[in-house]
């Protein structure tokens, strides 16, 4: 079979949806809007020692997405 870009030779680049309204999902998903949380928010690090409890919800939160989009496993 062959393989079909999703560029269609446009060098100007690919969207994926035209708002955060719509849905989108990879290898059969269940298609999702844009997620949206606090969490998302989060600042970067200044060093390992500032990593807080807010910190590790914005990684589950970026887990929990992938995961959604069927782009992370997410288990064994």
């Amino acid at each position: 079979m062959a393989v079909t870009y999703l560029d269609h030779g446009n060098d100007e680049g690919t969207v994926l949806g035209q708002s955060t309204a719509e849905k989108i999902a990879f290898y059969g998903t269940t298609a999702i809007t844009q997620r949206a949380g606090a969490a998302q928010a989060t600042s970067l690090l200044a060093s390992s020692t500032d990593f807080t409890a807010t910190h590790l919800a914005a990684l589950v939160e970026v887990m929990d997405t992938l995961k959604t989009l069927g782009l992370w496993k997410g288990s064994a």
